[in-house]
């Protein structure tokens, strides 16, 4: 099966063929429906089994039928990840006029302040200190997300994130 058959929008399906894939892996094939419809999902597979792909894509999709703005936020516990994350979206997301962006420790804090403040982006990849970090210093507000993303949430609960996922969680609108 294709991904044009998952109902992905064309710009998306371009975007996953120009990045090298053609046909969905089954994560891919039973996530992406489930979330395109609008259905919260909790999943598991082995590393390199195409899980960004599976719950990217249908956010990517979901973003273009709205306006711009901060819509979507993934959380990941590591800067490694998370800008893995950023790279896949941004290949994916290549035929549109999405934005998305990156934030997290262990860099300046000023570029990705003038990043959210300027052009700003419809979907936000973070870790949580450097989330908080910048909304503590109002260069990001989440009060427009529709979805989050937790990604590899048991490892962020073991690395100790839990009380800023709360903080997070509060944040964020109560309908997501």
């Amino acid at each position: 099966m294709p991904f044009a058959a998952l109902g992905l929008p064309a710009p998306l399906v371009k975007g996953v063929r120009a990045a090298g894939y053609t046909n969905p892996t089954p994560i891919q094939a039973k996530a992406i429906p489930m979330v395109l419809s609008g259905r919260d999902l909790i999943a598991a597979a082995q590393t390199g089994t195409g899980k960004t792909a599976a719950f990217i894509l249908p956010i990517l999709a979901r973003l273009l039928e709205g306006g711009e703005r901060l819509r979507a936020l993934v959380l990941t516990p590591t800067r490694e990840l998370a800008a893995q994350i950023e790279t896949n979206a941004r290949d994916y997301a290549r035929f549109t006029d999405l934005q998305v962006g990156v934030v997290y420790g262990g860099v300046p804090i000023g570029p990705q302040e003038r990043m959210l403040r300027g052009h700003g982006v419809d979907l936000l990849v973070a870790t949580p200190g450097r989330l908080l970090d910048l909304q503590g210093r109002q260069s990001v507000s989440l009060d427009e997300v529709e979805v989050l993303v937790l990604d590899e949430a048991d490892r962020m609960v073991d690395m100790g994130f839990a009380p800023d996922l709360r903080r997070i969680l509060k944040l964020l609108p109560d309908k997501r």
